[in-house]
């Protein structure tokens, strides 16, 4: 066994931990910064609506009316507290899911490894790296197996930096020292002594790389990429460069990518005192665009603006002429009065309140069933998805490999199961490679008698090659072990024509059973034989096949049902082969689970030509991750909404592409996971299902909410147009500015509270999803929000009127009625609202134990009651009801909406 291996860390305890963090800080580059409270105040000031409340207010004043004008600013202030409570309860979300969402790294404290937020990591502490992790703080290697590093955020170079260990430096420089072939150590030496200059030392360089010491031309290539930090008045140049804090073999940096390979590291630096923080770069967030939903919105918010504002100027017209027993600046003032009253009832400023909330409420909700949403225009976005690109390993299966079955060609099964043993990593965290060492143990080869020489060399698994291999002396022999894809180790082996027919057929034999294949070969070699750069000059000798069965997740059949019913086209996308890859496709009943295209395939195909395929394909095989841009592009180009799930560094630009990039939270990357727009926190299929049913419970919802603000305000927006034309008096109209107020403060919760809590339609996933150029007001429901704000102005309105001309001196009262009716109403419409095909009632007992309906319905009543039946009455200008005249209102208002029952009930036996 390695020294490595056998080597123990110690990290620090949790006391020692918490020491160092009031010392150095927390891990962070930039503190985040609060948004000022008036400046949210501020924001919500500029709103047309509350312009407009403040400008009735003063007008109030000006009237000599004081009394009015403070409880209009009461109303103001209360409308804006709603605002802004929704607005810290939406942050204080969004912060939640940040939370959920920082990144984690393993690191070893009290001697046992635990998961921590990297903003707690400290200097000296031990912490774990692998494939995909974006390193949280500068550090020293301690053990390197494999690792390469992207450290092109700092240097500039794209090309990945394999890191070693310190010891191993170490050991190299030593090497070097000690060489006496080529005195490299004395030609150190002379530089320092003749403080020689770099121009010089190149030409040694270069005089050197004409000899055959290719291990000593290497190590001088290194001392090239460092010229720029060597100082000859140093005592030794090698020494000075390896101990500089730029760009080392051994340490690694914050804000850099693992792409291969694992390795323990002792945190050096963290925060601004990385490298990170000492050239002052800082995490940006780009600029949000508006989404399409947010867009239609604005415009719709920007159009009844601008009717509102030709609708003052009619209105207030029209009553300027309508009194004119009045004194010229009462009827100026009056007329403004009426006029800002209609632009009041006008302009639905509830639209960005709904899209904040919703989006906000419903990226909390889907964190809690474990799919954790990074961007909240993806909320919206999820509802439309029509095709969604998966993983098999993980995503459809349990991600458990196991060994199912082998096949040997020598006939030496112990000789198979020890090479497949070398072929792992001691400290393997790969599925396969786990498996393989559990299925030793069970034949009798444990770590200890598989790892009991020297691992002196690795060939490296790449998506090109897919294959890897590890050199391991032995006594007196090398061994060479190698494993991978049986089409690329087939051939490399030394087989004659009928060998290989026989392992191809072992192969499909197994493959058609639903297992991964994975072949495994050797070679032995002597101790004092060359060992090959790569695996492909090792004429390998082929030792066997190795089955792995990752058996399909439970339900996942039923979730592939629902996917179908619901017009969501799922594709897996694996690197397995094709035939395993179809075998589990079809224990899973997915649709054309008998085409496949593979990634060869693929690489042959153009654009058009893939576009083409793909309409009928649901299966790509052998895929490495940058098929998979290519993939999601295809589809996109064909007018899909696309959903794609990842979890390696490569999978990153792919999953930005996507509509909706899935990350997996268990095995992906933290590199996929920035890229990603929703993180599945289980890596489970059946988790994406329900996640694109919430969004498209999110959006329908959404859409109701609408339809809902359009239908309340148009008895509002039409009672202030019509009474000035029918000669209505300003002081006996059905709702002054005071009462417009009064409605908003009962919309802004409907709209935000109640509608967001609609539980989706029973049928939500037995339709395809929408078209992605659909309108969120679309013509059916602006025909319906109209039809339906018409009944309730017709009832409330006629219930004033009618009052008004039995008792033209009693205006209070036809007031009270007309106002009861709208407020009745109001709560009746959201039920009748919740579904375009099931019945009021089934909204009443879905919601019969939600504690929130129940106080808001009840707070409506309450509130009802109060204004007619006590001394605020008085302050609206209202007066109490009779009971004859508060049932008449209530049954009035019932009439108004339940009609729509009724075309419910129609349309179901149609």
């Amino acid at each position: 066994m390695t020294s490595q291996q056998n080597q123990k860390f110690y990290g620090l305890t949790t006391a020692k931990a918490k020491e160092l963090q009031k010392q150095f800080g927390k891990n962070e580059l930039t503190k985040k910064e609060k948004d000022s409270f008036f400046l949210k105040l501020l924001q919500v000031l500029k709103e047309p609506m509350f312009l407009l409340l403040i400008i009735a207010a003063i007008i109030y004043f000006i009237l000599g009316e004081p009394r009015d004008g403070a409880i209009m600013l009461v109303f103001v202030i209360g409308i804006i507290g709603i605002d802004v409570f929704q607005e810290w309860k939406t942050d204080k979300t969004l912060n939640a899911l940040k939370d959920l969402s920082a990144p984690h790294i393993t690191v070893l404290r009290d001697d046992k490894e635990q998961v921590l937020n990297s903003a707690d990591l400290v200097p000296g502490d031990i912490m774990y790296i692998k494939e995909g992790v974006k390193i949280p703080a500068d550090g020293f290697v301690l053990k390197a197996s494999t690792l390469c590093i992207d450290e092109s955020s700092l240097t500039g170079e794209a090309e990945g930096v394999w890191k070693i260990s310190m010891d191993k430096l170490q050991q190299e420089k030593k090497t070097i020292l000690s060489n006496e072939s080529i005195s490299f150590a004395s030609s150190i030496d002379k530089a320092q002594q003749e403080k020689d200059t770099i121009a010089k030392l190149q030409q040694r360089k270069e005089a050197i790389l004409t000899s055959e010491n290719v291990n000593l031309a290497s190590t001088i290539n290194k001392i090239e990429q460092k010229e720029d930090t060597i100082n000859p008045n140093s005592v030794s140049s090698e020494y000075a460069a390896d101990n500089k804090d730029y760009w080392r073999r051994d340490y690694c940096y914050a804000g850099t990518l693992v792409t291969q390979g694992t390795g323990v590291i002792l945190v050096d630096k963290i925060g601004p005192a990385t490298e990170y923080g000492k050239i002052g770069q800082s995490i940006i967030s780009a600029p949000e665009t508006p989404t399409p939903l947010q867009k239609q919105v604005g415009k719709l918010v920007k159009t009844c603006a601008a009717i509102a504002a030709l609708l003052f100027v009619l209105v207030g017209t029209v009553t300027f002429f309508n009194i004119p027993d009045h004194k010229l600046l009462d009827r100026l003032i009056e007329s403004i009065l009426s006029g800002v009253t209609l632009a009041m009832a006008m302009i639905p400023e509830e639209f960005p309140v709904i899209l904040t909330v919703f989006l906000s409420m419903g990226a909390w909700r889907l964190a809690k069933k474990h799919s954790l949403v990074r961007k909240l225009p993806s909320v919206e976005t999820l509802g439309a998805v029509s095709v969604l690109c998966v993983d098999k390993t993980g995503t459809i299966t349990m991600n458990q490999m196991t060994v199912k079955e082998t096949w040997c060609f020598t006939k030496d099964k112990r000789l198979l199961n020890q090479t497949m043993g070398l072929g792992c990593k001691y400290d393997a965290y790969d599925p396969m490679e786990k498996a393989i060492l559990s299925y030793c143990q069970t034949q009798g080869l444990s770590k200890d008698s598989l790892f009991n020489g020297e691992l002196i060399k690795e060939y490296a698994f790449t998506n090109e090659s897919k294959i890897m291999g590890h050199v391991w002396e032995k006594g007196n022999e090398i061994i060479i072990a190698a494993k991978g894809s049986p089409e690329r180790l087939l051939n490399l082996c030394c087989l004659s024509t009928t060998e290989r027919k026989l392992a191809e057929e072992n192969v499909i034999k197994l493959s058609r059973k639903g297992l991964r294949v994975i072949a495994i070969a050797q070679r032995i070699l002597s101790i004092d034989d060359t060992i090959p750069n790569s695996l492909k000059n090792c004429n390998l000798q082929l030792c066997g096949m190795v089955g792995f069965t990752d058996p399909p997740r439970e339900n996942i059949n039923k979730s592939i049902e629902t996917c179908t019913k619901a017009g969501v086209r799922v594709v897996m996308i694996t690197g397995d082969n094709g035939i395993t890859a179809s075998s589990i496709a079809k224990q899973i009943n997915m649709p054309n689970n008998d085409k496949i295209i593979t990634g060869d395939q693929l690489n042959k195909f153009n654009d058009e030509e893939l576009k083409e395929r793909i309409k009928t394909v649901s299966i790509f095989s052998r895929v490495i991750p940058e098929h998979k841009m290519r993939i999601v592009k295809a589809f996109k180009d064909s007018g899909e909404i696309v959903a794609m799930t990842g979890d390696g560094v490569n999978d990153a630009a792919a999953l930005k592409y996507a509509d909706i990039g899935i990350a997996m939270g268990k095995r992906g990357s933290e590199v996929s996971r920035e890229a990603a727009d929703l993180i599945l926190l289980d890596d489970n299929f059946s988790t994406i299902v329900d996640t694109i049913k919430d969004g498209r419970r999110i959006y329908h919802n959404i859409r109701k909410a609408v339809g809902y603000v359009f239908s309340i305000h148009i008895p509002i927006a039409v009672s202030s147009l019509l009474a000035p034309f029918l000669g209505i008096t300003p002081a006996n109209l059905l709702l002054l500015p005071l009462h417009v107020v009064l409605l908003e403060l009962v919309i802004d919760p409907t709209c935000s509270i109640i509608l967001e809590r609609q539980p989706a339609e029973e049928d939500i996933m037995d339709h395809p999803p929408r078209a992605p150029k659909e309108k969120i007001l679309t013509t059916k429901t602006f025909i319906k929000s109209i039809l339906q704000g018409l009944a309730i102005f017709i009832a409330s309105f006629g219930t004033y009127y009618t009052s008004l001309n039995i008792n033209p001196d009693n205006a209070p009262v036809a007031r009270a009625m007309g106002l009861t009716v709208i407020l009745v109403a109001n709560i009746l419409l959201v039920h009748v609202n919740s579904s375009e095909t099931e019945f009021a009632m089934k909204s009443f007992v879905h919601l019969i134990k939600d504690k929130i309906m129940w106080v808001y319905s009840l707070g409506i009543i309450t509130s009802l009651g109060l204004i007619l039946y006590s001394p605020l009455s008085d302050f609206l200008k209202l007066t109490p009801l009779t009971f004859n005249q508060l049932l008449i209102s209530i049954l009035i208002a019932i009439v108004s909406v339940m009609w729509y029952e009724i075309v419910k009930l129609i349309k179901k036996h149609l």
